[in-house]
């Protein structure tokens, strides 16, 4: 008992240690850090409350987008349906936190209402109409933000990231309207933070995290919850219809195959693009039609990389050699009529033969 005390009380200072770095890092006051200090162990909670704002900046500060984006914005959009999921491979720091809890580029994900004038129930419309001031010919997504909590935007401030488009199979169109006026009825719900910690306790093993800063992942409450995020609103919307996404299948002792829908809190955005029930869609920038021939993709030319990109791609020139793909398999061919035939004995060598 003792040794396990210890143990905490290492890890406590450990963590502690991280925050004061954390709290450097985003400028928080001389008083606040005071408190930090004399906070127990079991004071994840007040942690969070103190940090709240400060980290929220830290953590949505953005990398600068890449020179040419992966995806074909204009082809994207022109493709969209209304209820269809995109996923985004994001930029700001709170991206890299869930790109290592979930250990997949697709960080975010966000689902398309389409434009105001698509919506046929007129309450809707006019919920969303007061949570989106901008032009009704808008492309408009439905999306759960740190800092913001769930609101609606303009599809336009993606046009630069890497996305794709994950679209329900087979979803029927009263299903979607049910879907949408779900995720409508989230607009203005807070964005829980502690769920992307709490998601990371469940995923890594326990030491990474005292016992007591106890998870919420697997809590049920009444009604629905007061916080959510991204994938989970979307997750939760999708419930709403039973519409599947990643369920258990179980065998019951008659054969019967009966489905299991996931815990909405434990979806990462990456689940919709494994999912087997949701086609995906992608549209690269730089593509060739089903009518060319991909060998015309611009792979030559005078640019050159700099050393950091050296280290990750290839200069032209450096493909593998023909003739060495031959010697290859050459030499896999010597090796099998070496071999022996299944069920054939081989003779014993004498030592003279074993020497030759």
């Amino acid at each position: 008992m003792q040794r396990n005390s210890r143990t905490r009380q290492k890890l406590f200072a450990e963590i502690q240690l991280f925050m004061r770095d954390v709290a450097r890092s985003i400028s928080i006051s001389g008083h606040e850090l005071a408190k930090m200090s004399h906070l127990k162990q079991n004071s994840a909670v007040s942690v969070l409350s103190i940090l709240s704002n400060p980290l929220i900046r830290w953590l949505n500060v953005e990398k600068s987008p890449r020179e040419f984006p992966l995806s074909d914005y204009e082809r994207i959009s022109y493709e969209l349906k209304p209820c269809d999921i995109i996923l985004i491979e994001g930029r700001t720091r709170i991206s890299d936190v869930i790109r290592w809890v979930t250990q997949s580029p697709w960080t975010h994900a966000a689902l398309y209402l389409g434009r105001l004038h698509d919506i046929d129930d007129e309450q809707l419309r006019d919920i969303v109409a007061t949570h989106y001031k901008g032009d009704p010919g808008d492309r408009l997504v439905i999306e759960s933000l740190l800092g913001q909590g769930t609101v609606v935007r303009h599809l336009k401030i993606y046009d630069k990231e890497h996305m794709r488009i994950c679209r329900p199979s087979r979803l029927s169109l009263k299903d979607s309207r049910q879907v949408i006026r779900y995720a409508i009825s989230r607009l203005g719900v807070d964005y829980d933070v502690r769920q992307i910690f709490d998601l990371a306790r469940f995923l890594f093993p326990w030491i990474i995290l005292p016992r007591q800063w106890r998870s919420s992942l697997f809590q049920s409450n009444a009604g629905m919850s007061t916080k959510t995020v991204c994938s989970t609103m979307i997750a939760e919307a999708f419930a709403f219809v039973q519409f599947p996404i990643l369920p258990l299948i179980k065998e019951s002792d008659s054969d019967q195959v009966q489905l299991f829908r996931r815990n909405p809190r434990l979806c990462t955005p990456s689940d919709f693009d494994y999912s087997p029930y949701f086609e995906i869609i992608k549209y690269p920038f730089v593509d060739f039609r089903h009518d060319e021939d991909y060998h015309l993709l611009p792979w030559n030319g005078t640019t050159e990389l700099s050393e950091e990109e050296n280290k990750l791609y290839m200069n032209p020139g450096h493909d593998l050699d023909a003739a060495v793909v031959e010697a290859s398999l050459a030499i896999a061919t010597e090796r099998i009529k070496e071999a022996p035939i299944e069920g054939e004995i081989m003779p014993l060598l004498n030592d003279d033969q074993a020497e030759k």
